[in-house]
Order: structure tokens, then C-alpha cells, then sequence
């Protein structure tokens, strides 16, 4: 990062600190900046100060009200891969998609080998270790670590009256034919730039066999100790 006013850099440079002097005085969280605590605390008190000019819908922050637009109204793409065809709505999800090429893994679990692109998904690969089951089936009650496997089991056992679609190419289902086209686009559309495994030589045109392929690696212990006889996974 540059900038030509320290004022700028100053700003930046927050961006980097762990400190969090800004608390809510109605709940215990603390933020970097006055900016992130004060959209917090409109999430309290119900306020939604940025409405949206197009509709009646009102959001807490200014970025949620872009993004509403260009999903909404605009339909405009501005971030732009610069290896394929993808573009998309917002920054985060283009940083999540660039790793799909560069193989980045920057969020790693502490308790096993796996590593993910994004804070989310490894905040649900953690309940796999915790066996936390925060998601409940609303007709017969069973208890799931993610989301998707609930909607899962429910789409297979409760889902006389829901259409279902079946992808083609896998065992997945989904309620609605806009999700199996995003599921066939993520999934199993041809890759021009192959992804190479970080484990072997293996190189993949498809992020579903990609994504199959890494589970071989899932409790492979590739590493060996020159002293004596032990392996590791890390």
C-alpha cells in the first residue's frame, strides 16, 4: 500500500492492528474503528440509514447498499479475474476465487491438515472437531454440524412437496433449478487454467474432481521423520 497523504497511511496502517479500542456499550464486542462500531451498533437499535434510491430497501452500511444495487438493479460485474471469464459483484468474493487458482489456503485448522480459502468455511470445518450441531431439522428435529447437510436431509426425507434437482454429475440435490446452475458453474464447468494439487503432480480442469482428489491427501502422512520412523500430516 502507498499513499501520497499520511493522513492515508495512518488509516491503512489500523487495518493491520489487533487492537479493538471501540466497545459496544450494548453488548461486549470492540471494534478497529468508529465507522465498524457504529454500523454495529445500528444493527441494536434497528437503524438503516442507507436506503436504497431504486426500492424501499434500507441497509446499516453503505457497502451493503452497493452490493444490494449491483445485485438488484445495476447487474454490474466490476471485478474482473485476470485468468478467466469470472467477474463479480463484490472484492471479497474475487479473493476467494483467485485462490481457487493459486491454490492459497491462508486459513489453516490448528487441530488437523486442513487448510481453507475463507474464514467461513473454516469456521465450519472447526464444528467437525467441536461435534457442535447448530443446525436442526425443523420437521423431525435431527441435529447437523452444516447447513448444507441439513438442507440435504431435508430435500431427501421431507421433501415430498419440494422439487427437487439432482445434479448430473454428482449425488448433490437442490430445491431450485438457480442453485444447480450455480452448482454446476462452480463445480463442474471446464477450468481452462488448471488447479494443481499441493500434495502430488495431480492437475484438474474441474474443481469437483479437484476437490475429490484432495480427500485422498485428507489422512496421507507425507511426512517422515529423518531420525526415526515417525510421520506426520503436517
Amino acid at each position: 500500500f502507498t499513499s501520497a497523504k499520511l493522513s492515508s497511511l495512518r488509516h491503512h496502517l489500523k487495518t493491520h492492528s489487533d487492537e479493538k479500542r471501540h466497545v459496544c456499550h450494548l453488548c461486549p464486542k470492540a471494534f478497529r474503528t468508529a465507522t465498524l462500531l457504529h454500523n454495529h451498533v445500528n444493527t441494536h437499535t434497528g437503524n438503516k440509514p442507507h436506503k436504497c434510491s431504486e426500492c424501499d430497501t434500507a441497509f446499516v452500511t453503505r457497502g451493503e447498499l452497493s452490493r444490494h444495487r449491483r445485485y438488484k438493479h445495476t447487474l454490474e460485474k466490476p471485478f474482473k479475474c485476470t485468468i478467466c471469464e469470472y467477474c463479480s459483484v463484490e472484492a471479497s468474493k474475487m479473493k476467494r476465487h483467485v485462490r481457487s487458482h493459486t491454490g492459497e489456503r491462508p486459513y489453516p485448522c490448528h487441530l488437523c491438515s486442513y487448510a481453507s480459502k475463507d474464514a467461513y468455511k473454516l469456521k465450519r470445518h472447526m464444528l467437525t472437531h467441536t461435534g457442535e450441531k447448530r443446525y436442526e431439522c425443523h420437521v423431525c428435529q435431527a441435529r447437523f454440524t452444516q447447513s448444507g447437510t441439513m438442507k440435504s436431509h431435508m430435500l431427501q426425507k421431507h421433501g415430498e412437496n419440494v422439487p427437487k434437482h439432482q445434479c448430473p454429475h454428482c449425488s448433490t440435490f437442490l430445491s431450485r433449478k438457480s442453485d444447480l446452475g450455480v452448482h454446476l458453474r462452480n463445480l463442474h464447468s471446464y477450468m481452462e487454467e488448471a488447479v494443481k494439487c499441493r500434495d502430488c503432480e495431480a492437475v484438474f480442469h474441474e474443481r469437483y474432481a479437484f476437490l475429490q482428489h484432495r480427500k485422498t491427501h485428507k489422512n496421507e502422512k507425507r511426512f517422515r521423520c529423518a531420525q526415526c520412523s515417525c510421520t506426520c500430516n503436517q
